[in-house]
């Protein structure tokens, strides 16, 4: 079988370019014949993608991040072939939410099992503005924190995240938005409102923790008007979840999710998608995975 193994230049601020040939090795020891197409842009990557998956490649390999998942996304999503993420990035929530190894050969190495035996599995993918993405979008002060670490070059990982938090917490303030679910309008100030196909996003923070890739719905967590002090007492808590207890917090569930707003852009995957108002839908098995460690 052929697999295309779509690597992001920029994923984990150049690593992936070390990765390559140890992970092609382990694709071709499994019988495989893999084929490299690199891009250094988001928009080279996607062309790259549809062009293997035009030419008929039985899979799609993503090395790097979420943002290389993401690229992968708009080739194979809604009937394409198999994704296996292999992770070489900074943000990597999609491989966390499926359970993929951590190690790249080890990653590859179980993409290539499954494909062996066709034990692939259907997810759902949320669409947005003719967009597909796996994990989180977000509006509001995490949309803002996401814009500012893709900007940073310093710290390098999960801690870019921190150090934007603190730069964009002197200018909280929260923000008026209509929310609409499955048709049901409501417009209420927020800090911030996170849609998700998955649990995680920002780089390992559980914001929709109850989030199922398989129930053909999405989770909508919204955080109403806090203060600086209390988002940072209560971030730690995204990590493990626990934040939905909190009074400003409420948790939504919605096949179908509408946001309007002035002045807001949504990212998802942590990738820039469209500016407020969007639509948000879930597309039941839209995304074929294969080397992910969950049931």
């Amino acid at each position: 079988m052929d697999v295309a193994v779509l690597v992001s230049a920029a994923a984990g601020r150049g690593r992936a370019r070390t990765v390559p040939p140890a992970v092609l090795d382990a694709l071709r020891r499994a019988g495989l014949t893999p084929t490299v197409l690199a891009a250094g842009t988001r928009a080279e990557a996607e062309r790259a993608a549809a062009g293997a998956v035009a030419a008929g490649t039985g899979a799609v390999v993503a090395l790097g991040g979420d943002g290389a998942v993401h690229a992968a996304l708009q080739a194979v999503a809604d009937a394409g072939p198999p994704l296996a993420v292999v992770l070489a990035g900074t943000g990597n929530d999609l491989a966390l939410a499926l359970g993929v190894p951590p190690e790249p050969v080890t990653a590859a190495t179980a993409a290539a099992a499954d494909l062996r035996e066709d034990a692939v599995r259907a997810l759902d993918a949320g669409r947005t503005a003719g967009r597909w993405w796996a994990t989180v979008l977000c509006c509001g002060f995490d949309s803002a924190v996401t814009d500012r670490a893709n900007r940073l070059r310093w710290p390098r990982g999960p801690r870019r995240y921190d150090v934007a938090i603190l730069a964009e917490l002197a200018r909280l303030r929260p923000r008026e938005v209509t929310l609409t679910l499955d048709g049901e309008a409501r417009t209420l100030p927020v800090t911030l409102v996170a849609v998700g196909n998955t649990a995680w996003y920002g780089g390992g923070m559980r914001v929709c923790p109850a989030a199922d890739p398989a129930d053909g719905r999405l989770d909508v967590t919204v955080v109403g008007p806090v203060s600086r002090r209390e988002l940072v007492r209560t971030r730690p808590r995204l990590t493990e979840g626990t934040h939905v207890g909190h009074p400003a917090v409420t948790v939504h569930r919605a096949a179908r999710v509408e946001l309007a707003g002035v002045g807001l852009t949504t990212y998802a995957d942590g990738e820039p998608v469209a500016a407020l108002p969007v639509r948000a839908e879930a597309v039941p098995g839209a995304l074929r995975i294969v080397g992910s460690g969950r049931p």
